[in-house]
């Protein structure tokens, strides 16, 4: 059953890096890093260090009140090296979320082509999501993309772009398989069938909002949460639930 896959899974590794908007939020000392011009061998070093900072000033005081000049204060580098490395700051937005995404998503099979049983791919997929999400910062991140949305376009779109508009396209062809599409219920659209899903292991995201929690879960009460949110999803919406108890 799912409840019990989920339960067992291994939480899927992850690096916490501040390279990412999210995790840099937890260390205020990412904004400032040591002058220097950079070797070539450690571009690559200096331009986490840079989106580090950025995200830790994104988060510190909005996405709109933050300028470039002050990201290249603060990393130590020149303005024009953004804009070579990102285009802007909507470039170096989307490169900290997509980079933050990558370290929980990369190491997990293509749902495009994962033969697992269902329980298996969705149920790690839950574990991925759900720890990606329960961060104190993710939370922060939210609340201030929502806050600024009106009055940034821009920022809106850059982030369901590279955020949950892509972990929705993922899903939806992965409903969309040929063996996949025919365990469910006839006539169940594959983007319902997403939000559905989603809505399932993520649980009451308003009051996530609103009233965010302290500390990130622990590692128990994530699998609990994602074991009861796949088996509602699966009951709600396969063909045959009766096939939970076959495995």
């Amino acid at each position: 059953m799912p409840h019990n896959i989920a339960m067992t899974m291994p939480l899927p590794a992850t690096d916490q890096p501040d390279s990412a908007a999210q995790s840099a939020a937890t260390d205020h000392s990412c904004c400032g890093k040591p002058a220097g011009r950079p070797r070539a061998a450690d571009m690559e070093a200096r331009m986490e260090s840079l989106m580090g900072t950025a995200g830790c000033l994104f988060l510190q005081h909005g996405y709109s009140k933050v300028s470039l000049e002050a990201i290249a204060r603060e990393a130590h580098v020149a303005v024009r090296t953004i804009y070579v490395k990102f285009g802007g700051k909507a470039g170096l937005f989307n490169a900290i979320i997509t980079r933050h995404r990558e370290r929980y998503f990369s190491t997990m099979a293509n749902m495009d082509t994962d033969m697992r049983p269902i329980e298996q791919i969705l149920g790690d997929f839950g574990l991925r999501i759900s720890e990606l999400i329960s961060k104190p910062e993710a939370i922060r991140l939210h609340r201030m993309v929502l806050a600024e949305a009106g009055s940034n376009p821009e920022l809106a779109t850059t982030f369901y772009q590279v955020g949950p508009g892509l972990t929705r396209e993922t899903l939806g062809r992965f409903f969309g398989r040929p063996d996949i599409a025919p365990l469910f219920r006839p006539g169940l659209p594959h983007e319902q069938l997403t939000v559905h899903l989603l809505n399932c292991i993520m649980g009451d995201q308003l009051s996530r909002l609103l009233f965010p929690p302290e500390t990130a879960p622990t590692e128990a009460e994530m699998r609990a949460k994602v074991a009861l949110g796949l088996d509602l999803f699966f009951r709600s919406a396969l063909a045959d639930p009766a096939r939970l108890s076959q495995g």
